[in-house]
This record gives C-alpha cells, structure tokens and sequence, in this order.
C-alpha cells in the first residue's frame, strides 16, 4: 500500500512547492518533463498576464496526481 495516492501528505507537499514556483511540485514528485512543461509555460505566459493560469493548473495538477499501481 503506497501513500502517494491522490489526496495523500506527499501530494499536499507537491502542491505547496508548485504554490511558490509552478512545476515545483511536479519535480518533488519526479515528474520532470511536466515540471518542465508547467514552469516554461508559467514563464512564457506570465509575460502576458496569463501565467496565473498556468500557475494554478500546477497547483491543482500535483495535488490531484495518482501514481498507477
């Protein structure tokens, strides 16, 4: 029985470090090229005041991950 599973401590950890830089917690959880993904894109787009966007979908994504048994 694994307590990575979606809601679990590890994933509340994920989603505060992806609160203070996008992708963070995607990186916290191994997931390097969505950590990737999710802080270029926070970036690009934060130049247009759509970083926001990007920012909280980071947040939402590493709080709600399931690893597949």
């Amino acid at each position: 029985m694994s307590a990575a599973g979606q809601g679990s401590s590890g994933n509340v950890i994920a989603a505060v470090c992806s609160f203070f830089i996008p992708g963070l917690g995607q990186l916290v959880q191994g997931r390097v090229f969505k950590a990737l993904i999710m802080f270029v894109l926070a970036a690009v787009l934060w130049i247009v005041w759509l970083g926001w966007i990007i920012h909280l979908w980071s947040i939402v994504d590493a709080a709600m991950f399931r690893t597949r048994d």
